[in-house]
């Protein structure tokens, strides 16, 4: 579980999570937002206008990053993480296919991290 790779994984997808939630709360975002096609502006636009979705997410994508950059409570963070990736990946799936290659980063990191830590898993299916 702490080998080199786990390390690298894990500070790698702590600092995309960081990047991306921190983002969220910024006037004016130091990554701006891409060009998206008319679906996937109007689905973000949707969420936007909640006024609550896009800043619990960036909480949560900040919490999570803190966590496996600090390595404390690992396992609980990559399970916090798991439906955000699934959504992010399936956002561009049906709306922006051109540019899910992030969205597959951070699901395969989440996965790699996921089957690392796998033996503090097994006592929930037992």
């Amino acid at each position: 579980m702490n080998s080199k790779f786990t390390s690298i994984v894990r500070i790698l997808l702590g600092i995309i999570l960081l990047v991306f939630g921190l983002n969220k709360f910024y006037p004016l975002p130091f990554l701006p937002a891409p060009q998206l096609p008319e679906s996937a502006s109007e689905f973000m636009n949707s969420l936007v206008a909640t006024g609550y979705v896009l800043p619990i997410v960036g909480i949560l994508e900040i919490f999570i990053a803190l966590m496996l950059l600090t390595k404390n409570w690992i396992a609980f963070a990559l399970i916090v993480l798991v439906p955000i990736s699934i959504n992010i990946l399936l956002f561009h799936f049906f709306l922006d296919l051109p540019s899910i290659g992030g969205a597959i980063l951070v699901s395969v990191l989440n996965i790699i991290l996921i089957y690392k830590h796998w033996p503090q898993y097994r006592p929930l299916f037992n």
